[in-house]
């Protein structure tokens, strides 16, 4: 049987009997009849059977649809398809300006392909175009120091809290972008100096090998960062420097239970017995009143008054400064607004100075944003300063 026939059943049969047809299918028949009416382009030969032209309108009726005859080409030859017509007669419509904003960015714009998909993909969600970026005055970190021998003295750094310090610097070093200025501080106490200067020795090392020009300020001391003090009857001193003397009185008391012991020893042994047992000292510090410790809002004043200092005498620069876990955490506490832990060995918290005023403040990935305090405007809570007028009890 040949290609061009077909089967089907017939018309009221029973459905055995089979109708042999020898027309083309409609869309051919229709597609043949636009070909017949075209000018002279194409012959005869090329439209095919006049017969299955004819039987175009008896298959047009059987399907209830007509051709139209000015779909039946256009253009110079009538050759183009209608949708194409339609396009070009939309696009002849258009002003130039429209034309040109309907093109793709990177042909209006010139730029590359990877340009312009970013670009055409940027928005205040995924990408803060440059001009919102918020310019730094400087990024300071304040880092625990290092594992340490112990705290019963003023010991120093164990080989972990040595190598803990040095693989810091390294870190940093990836952080850093040439021409910058990195500045180090540290608490003046043998644990925060060592852990300073192992962070400038591994900066050092990781400057040389991924080959970058940074200019680096060799560690120093600031009585700012220095670690809470207490008031031992010798004088405001460390904490961990009033062990000694607070161990040997209990002692004493203990062996001969003679009186009362007196306030500082009693908030010692509270202190040191939290330590001792596996709790939180530094949760108790901040939390209970002790009268002779340094409140913990003292310590978070000095803090931001040895910031603001280095900023005024290093503008721009990266702040680094090893100090203690307590003003730390007291420092992220009162910036947070609420107490988010004990910091690691050689964790820190980050404080972005913005030029704009204000800063940021960030401790294990919560950010706030917080009004830098005047420091000479605070109260000092003195009775010769604040309360000079009135009548001391």
């Amino acid at each position: 049987m040949s290609s061009s026939s077909s089967y089907e059943t017939g018309r009221g049969g029973t459905g055995s009997e089979l109708v042999e047809r020898f027309d083309a299918p409609l869309y051919l028949a229709r597609f043949r009849a636009r070909q017949a009416a075209l000018p002279g382009d194409v012959g005869p030969s090329e439209v095919g059977d006049p017969s299955e032209v004819a039987g175009l309108s008896e298959v047009a009726d059987r399907s209830g649809e007509a051709v139209d005859p000015s779909e039946a080409g256009s253009g110079a030859n009538g050759a183009e398809p209608l949708y194409l017509k339609r396009f070009r007669e939309r696009s002849a419509g258009r002003t130039a300006p429209q034309a040109a904003s309907d093109d793709p960015l990177w042909r209006r714009a010139g730029l590359s392909v990877q340009q312009a998909l970013t670009e055409d993909n940027r928005n205040k969600e995924i990408s803060a175009p440059p001009a919102a970026a918020r310019r730094l005055l400087n990024d300071v970190y304040l880092i625990r120091h290092g594992e340490t021998q112990g705290y019963s003295t003023d010991s120093g750094l164990t080989p972990q809290g040595a190598w803990q310090s040095h693989s810091y610097g390294r870190t940093l070093a990836r952080r850093v972008s040439p021409g910058e200025t990195v500045v180090l501080r540290h608490a003046p106490t043998n644990r925060a100096r060592e852990t300073a200067e192992h962070i400038w020795r591994g900066l050092a090392d990781g400057l040389a090998q991924y080959e970058k020009d940074v200019e680096v300020a060799p560690p120093e001391p600031m009585e700012e960062f220095r670690n809470f003090q207490f008031a031992a009857p010798g004088g405001l001193t460390d904490v961990t420097a009033a062990f000694r003397q607070y161990h040997a009185l209990l002692e004493a008391h203990e062996r001969t239970a003679h009186g009362d012991r007196p306030l500082w020893l009693v908030e010692m042994d509270r202190f040191w017995r939290t330590q001792q047992g596996g709790g939180d000292p530094i949760g108790h510090w901040l939390t209970v009143p002790l009268l002779h410790f340094e409140p913990p809002t003292m310590t978070v004043r000095r803090f931001w008054a040895g910031i603001d200092r280095l900023s005024k005498q290093f503008a721009g620069a990266r702040l680094v400064v090893a100090t203690h876990s307590g003003c730390i955490r007291a420092f992220a506490v009162s910036a947070l607004g609420y107490d988010p832990g004990e910091p690691y060995n050689v964790e820190h918290v980050r404080v972005k100075l913005l030029a704009a005023g204000g800063a940021l403040v960030s401790y294990r990935n919560r950010v706030q944003e917080v009004k830098v305090p005047d420091i000479a405007a605070l109260p000092s809570w003195s009775l010769d300063d604040d309360w000079a007028g009135l009548a001391r009890p």
